[in-house]
């Protein structure tokens, strides 16, 4: 998918950019010979990142940024201004994620996934709209998620926030539609194999994983180069997010109830955990792309046994 003379000499801004869906996304964008800004909190992992998508021949700088900071994301985007002398495309991606009953969990780990999921996309669009604005284009691309139009259990923090993401991503696209260069694309991945999970807080009790089926973050990225492309409201990720978001349209209630039964016998394993914040208030490894997931959301080489 992508045509890459389309996608050659872009910048391309990504936060959360040094794993998972970031970094599979810059990969894709840096073979197609964009040039990144590419932002996390991990110094290290991020210019591991950033080595990687220079080694496919792109151009690539990586910013240390913690996306609850609104002045450490105006500070990015000012350096891909100085930089690169322009912003074509912003990618809001980076996220958190916290298992457990909204009674179970702090508060402080519950405004924290809020602060970056939701907050972490406003900073970014304050700072990159004002660059489209003085070149009259750029195209913002939001990463929602499934959960963005179906409530889940055990994951109130997300859920929340990612309504609130689609919230925003409407309203926006309203304020804007007298600038026709100007696009607000919403993308809404069903549940992706990478370390989000491994790195998640988590106060259920139970090891953790993603809901079944579940995609790769390569063909979410892939979404998300086609979008640099041809921009649209709203895109969901394979035939598990198109069934989600029609399911969710047709029959909320069902699809609720549905959602919901899914993620405790599929999300919450059998294999006992502690207690942990995960890398809610600081990073935590692994950064990869990869969370070694299979298509049935269990590890590779795992029993495979589900609570």
């Amino acid at each position: 998918m992508g045509d890459s003379s389309a996608i050659k000499g872009l910048v391309v801004v990504i936060t959360g950019g040094s794993s998972g869906i970031g970094l599979a996304t810059a990969e894709a964008f840096a073979r197609r010979g964009a040039r990144l800004v590419l932002a996390a909190r991990q110094e290290d992992a991020l210019a591991e990142a950033a080595r990687a998508c220079e080694a496919l021949g792109a151009e690539a700088l990586a910013v240390p940024t913690d996306v609850t900071d609104e002045a450490a994301v105006e500070a990015l985007a000012q350096a891909a201004v100085a930089r690169f002398g322009r912003i074509d495309v912003w990618i809001n991606n980076a996220a958190l994620l916290l298992f457990g009953t909204l009674l179970d969990t702090p508060s402080a780990a519950w405004k924290r996934v809020v602060e970056t999921n939701l907050y972490g996309y406003f900073h970014g669009v304050r700072a990159a709209l004002p660059v489209f604005l003085a070149q009259g284009r750029g195209i913002l691309i939001n990463n929602v998620s499934g959960w963005g139009f179906v409530g889940a259990p055990l994951v109130s923090s997300y859920v929340s926030s990612k309504f609130a993401i689609l919230g925003l991503s409407e309203c926006l696209r309203l304020e804007l539609a007298r600038f026709p260069d100007i696009h607000v694309c919403s993308v809404f991945p069903p549940s992706v194999d990478t370390p989000i999970y491994e790195r998640a807080g988590n106060f259920t009790g139970h090891e953790v994983g993603p809901v079944p089926p579940v995609s790769s973050a390569n063909d979410v990225a892939e979404i998300l180069v086609a979008l640099a492309e041809r921009p649209r409201a709203r895109r969901t990720v394979g035939l598990a997010g198109a069934f989600i978001y029609v399911f969710s349209r047709l029959s909320p209630a069902l699809s609720a109830r549905f959602m919901g039964s899914f993620t405790r016998h599929f999300s919450i394993h059998t294999a006992r955990a502690t207690p942990t914040l995960g890398n809610l208030f600081e990073p935590k490894e692994p950064h990869a792309k990869s969370g070694g997931f299979g298509w049935l959301g269990l590890r590779r080489g795992g029993r495979g046994t589900l609570y």
